[in-house]
Protein backbone atom coordinates (compact mmCIF):
# COMPACT_ATOMS: atom_id res chain seq x y z
CA UNK A 1 0.00 0.00 0.00
CA UNK A 2 1.48 3.31 -0.83
CA UNK A 3 1.27 6.08 1.19
CA UNK A 4 -0.93 9.45 0.14
CA UNK A 5 -0.42 13.15 1.64
CA UNK A 6 -4.01 14.94 1.98
CA UNK A 7 -4.84 18.12 2.45
CA UNK A 8 -7.60 19.93 5.00
CA UNK A 9 -8.60 23.56 5.76
CA UNK A 10 -9.53 24.39 9.21
CA UNK A 11 -9.51 27.69 11.16
CA UNK A 12 -6.74 28.72 13.72
CA UNK A 13 -5.83 31.44 16.09
CA UNK A 14 -2.95 33.65 16.15
CA UNK A 15 -1.17 36.52 17.98
CA UNK A 16 0.46 39.38 17.06
CA UNK A 17 2.01 42.54 19.17
CA UNK A 18 1.53 46.27 19.22
CA UNK A 19 3.40 48.75 20.59
CA UNK A 20 1.92 52.31 21.40
CA UNK A 21 -1.48 53.49 21.00
CA UNK A 22 -3.18 54.48 17.54
CA UNK A 23 -5.08 57.59 18.26
CA UNK A 24 -5.77 60.64 16.09
CA UNK A 25 -2.29 61.83 16.51
CA UNK A 26 -0.71 59.00 15.36
CA UNK A 27 1.00 59.87 11.97
CA UNK A 28 2.44 56.62 11.22
CA UNK A 29 1.53 52.80 10.93
CA UNK A 30 4.03 49.99 10.59
CA UNK A 31 3.33 47.08 9.53
CA UNK A 32 6.65 44.86 10.12
CA UNK A 33 7.63 41.19 9.48
CA UNK A 34 10.32 40.00 11.94
CA UNK A 35 12.45 37.91 10.78
CA UNK A 36 13.33 33.34 11.22
CA UNK A 37 14.01 32.44 14.82
CA UNK A 38 11.86 35.90 16.27
CA UNK A 39 8.53 36.28 18.24
CA UNK A 40 6.61 39.53 17.35
CA UNK A 41 6.97 40.62 20.93
CA UNK A 42 10.18 41.15 21.11
CA UNK A 43 11.41 42.32 17.63
CA UNK A 44 9.14 45.65 18.51
CA UNK A 45 12.26 46.18 20.42
CA UNK A 46 14.01 47.74 17.74
CA UNK A 47 10.93 50.32 17.18
CA UNK A 48 10.80 51.64 20.54
CA UNK A 49 13.31 54.95 19.13
CA UNK A 50 10.20 56.12 17.40
CA UNK A 51 8.23 59.21 18.88
CA UNK A 52 4.96 57.17 20.81
CA UNK A 53 2.48 59.78 19.62
CA UNK A 54 3.17 59.97 16.10
CA UNK A 55 4.14 55.85 15.78
CA UNK A 56 1.82 52.82 16.26
CA UNK A 57 3.74 49.53 15.48
CA UNK A 58 1.79 46.05 14.05
CA UNK A 59 3.87 42.97 14.52
CA UNK A 60 2.63 39.88 12.63
CA UNK A 61 3.46 36.75 14.39
CA UNK A 62 4.97 33.88 12.02
CA UNK A 63 2.59 30.36 13.06
CA UNK A 64 5.66 28.10 12.56
CA UNK A 65 6.76 28.22 16.22
CA UNK A 66 9.84 25.53 17.20
CA UNK A 67 12.69 25.50 19.86
CA UNK A 68 15.83 27.76 18.70
CA UNK A 69 18.58 25.15 20.54
CA UNK A 70 18.73 21.80 22.20
CA UNK A 71 17.73 23.57 25.71
CA UNK A 72 14.40 23.96 25.14
CA UNK A 73 14.38 27.25 26.69
CA UNK A 74 13.83 29.91 23.50
CA UNK A 75 11.16 29.91 20.84
CA UNK A 76 11.97 31.48 17.55
CA UNK A 77 9.42 31.53 14.37
CA UNK A 78 9.65 30.60 10.98
CA UNK A 79 6.90 32.57 8.15
CA UNK A 80 7.89 30.04 5.17
CA UNK A 81 10.16 27.44 4.04
CA UNK A 82 10.65 25.44 0.53
CA UNK A 83 7.94 22.56 1.84
CA UNK A 84 4.52 24.17 0.08
CA UNK A 85 5.35 27.50 0.08
CA UNK A 86 2.81 28.25 -2.48
CA UNK A 87 0.19 27.05 0.41
CA UNK A 88 1.71 28.40 3.35
CA UNK A 89 2.02 32.02 1.32
CA UNK A 90 -1.82 31.91 1.07
CA UNK A 91 -1.97 31.11 4.76
CA UNK A 92 -0.02 33.98 5.85
CA UNK A 93 -1.71 36.42 3.77
CA UNK A 94 -5.33 35.11 5.40
CA UNK A 95 -3.41 36.16 8.31
CA UNK A 96 -2.45 39.67 7.76
CA UNK A 97 -5.68 40.43 6.13
CA UNK A 98 -6.89 39.49 9.90
CA UNK A 99 -4.91 41.53 11.41
CA UNK A 100 -5.56 44.54 8.98
CA UNK A 101 -9.63 43.95 9.38
CA UNK A 102 -9.27 43.86 13.27
CA UNK A 103 -6.59 46.76 13.29
CA UNK A 104 -9.20 48.92 10.89
CA UNK A 105 -6.03 51.35 10.18
CA UNK A 106 -7.39 54.97 8.94
CA UNK A 107 -7.02 56.76 5.88
CA UNK A 108 -4.90 59.82 7.39
CA UNK A 109 -2.03 57.94 8.90
CA UNK A 110 1.38 56.63 6.56
CA UNK A 111 1.14 52.61 6.33
CA UNK A 112 4.48 51.70 6.39
CA UNK A 113 5.25 48.12 5.27
CA UNK A 114 8.33 46.50 7.02
CA UNK A 115 10.30 43.21 6.47
CA UNK A 116 13.22 42.49 8.06
CA UNK A 117 15.43 39.31 7.11
CA UNK A 118 12.81 36.24 6.19
CA UNK A 119 10.08 38.69 6.91
CA UNK A 120 10.73 40.84 3.50
CA UNK A 121 9.72 37.73 1.45
CA UNK A 122 6.48 38.11 3.10
CA UNK A 123 5.93 41.48 3.42
CA UNK A 124 6.51 42.31 -0.49
CA UNK A 125 4.47 39.13 -1.34
CA UNK A 126 1.75 40.98 0.77
CA UNK A 127 1.94 44.25 -0.90
CA UNK A 128 1.95 42.77 -4.33
CA UNK A 129 -0.95 39.90 -3.80
CA UNK A 130 -3.60 42.48 -1.75
CA UNK A 131 -2.19 45.64 -3.91
CA UNK A 132 -1.58 47.23 -0.93
CA UNK A 133 -0.90 51.16 -1.19
CA UNK A 134 1.45 51.72 1.69
CA UNK A 135 3.60 55.12 1.96
CA UNK A 136 7.16 53.45 2.36
CA UNK A 137 8.19 49.99 1.59
CA UNK A 138 11.00 48.82 3.41
CA UNK A 139 13.06 45.42 2.76
CA UNK A 140 16.04 45.33 5.90
CA UNK A 141 18.50 42.17 4.73
CA UNK A 142 16.29 40.07 2.72
CA UNK A 143 15.93 38.50 -0.29
CA UNK A 144 13.35 39.01 -2.68
CA UNK A 145 10.78 36.13 -3.90
CA UNK A 146 11.79 35.63 -7.38
CA UNK A 147 8.29 34.94 -8.52
CA UNK A 148 7.89 38.92 -8.18
CA UNK A 149 7.40 40.89 -10.83
CA UNK A 150 7.77 44.74 -11.98
CA UNK A 151 4.16 44.30 -13.19
CA UNK A 152 3.19 43.01 -9.71
CA UNK A 153 4.05 46.50 -8.03
CA UNK A 154 2.90 48.78 -11.11
CA UNK A 155 0.33 50.44 -8.66
CA UNK A 156 2.86 51.27 -6.01
CA UNK A 157 3.24 54.66 -5.35
CA UNK A 158 5.83 54.64 -2.65
CA UNK A 159 9.24 55.39 -1.05
CA UNK A 160 10.70 52.18 -1.58
CA UNK A 161 14.24 51.21 0.51
CA UNK A 162 16.86 48.92 0.50
CA UNK A 163 18.53 48.28 4.05
CA UNK A 164 21.72 46.26 4.46
CA UNK A 165 25.00 45.93 6.30
CA UNK A 166 27.76 45.86 4.16
CA UNK A 167 29.09 42.52 5.85
CA UNK A 168 25.69 40.48 6.05
CA UNK A 169 27.13 37.12 5.88
CA UNK A 170 23.74 36.06 4.40
CA UNK A 171 23.36 38.63 1.50
CA UNK A 172 27.87 38.22 0.55
CA UNK A 173 28.88 40.40 -2.43
CA UNK A 174 26.76 38.09 -5.64
CA UNK A 175 23.81 37.87 -3.96
CA UNK A 176 23.52 41.19 -2.58
CA UNK A 177 24.88 42.81 -5.66
CA UNK A 178 21.72 40.64 -7.53
CA UNK A 179 19.62 41.24 -5.05
CA UNK A 180 20.04 45.23 -5.31
CA UNK A 181 19.29 44.58 -9.24
CA UNK A 182 16.30 42.98 -8.46
CA UNK A 183 15.04 45.50 -6.17
CA UNK A 184 16.18 48.25 -8.98
CA UNK A 185 14.40 46.43 -11.31
CA UNK A 186 11.14 46.36 -9.82
CA UNK A 187 11.18 49.84 -8.21
CA UNK A 188 13.28 51.74 -10.36
CA UNK A 189 13.73 55.39 -9.18
CA UNK A 190 11.33 54.86 -6.17
CA UNK A 191 14.15 52.66 -4.62
CA UNK A 192 16.57 54.09 -2.42
CA UNK A 193 20.15 52.07 -0.93
CA UNK A 194 20.84 52.01 2.51
CA UNK A 195 24.27 50.55 3.00
CA UNK A 196 25.48 50.51 6.83
CA UNK A 197 28.83 49.28 7.87
CA UNK A 198 27.28 45.84 9.99
CA UNK A 199 26.20 42.21 9.47
CA UNK A 200 23.27 40.54 9.73
CA UNK A 201 21.10 42.50 11.89
CA UNK A 202 18.34 45.51 12.55
CA UNK A 203 20.08 49.22 12.00
CA UNK A 204 18.03 51.42 14.63
CA UNK A 205 19.22 54.48 13.91
CA UNK A 206 18.42 53.63 9.92
CA UNK A 207 14.99 53.03 11.17
CA UNK A 208 14.29 55.56 12.90
CA UNK A 209 15.64 58.24 10.40
CA UNK A 210 12.77 57.01 7.64
CA UNK A 211 10.24 58.87 9.32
Amino acid sequence: MGSEEKEISYTITNSYSTLNTLTKATKNVWFVCHGMGYLSRYFLKYFRGLNTDENYIIAPQAASKYYMKSGFKHVGASWLTKEATAKATENVMHNFDAIFEAENIPDHVNLIMFGYSQGVSVALRYVAKRKIQCDQLVMHSGGIPKELQADDFAFLNAKVSLICGTHDEYLIEDRLTSETQKAHDLFKDQLHVLMFDGKHEMNVALINNLV
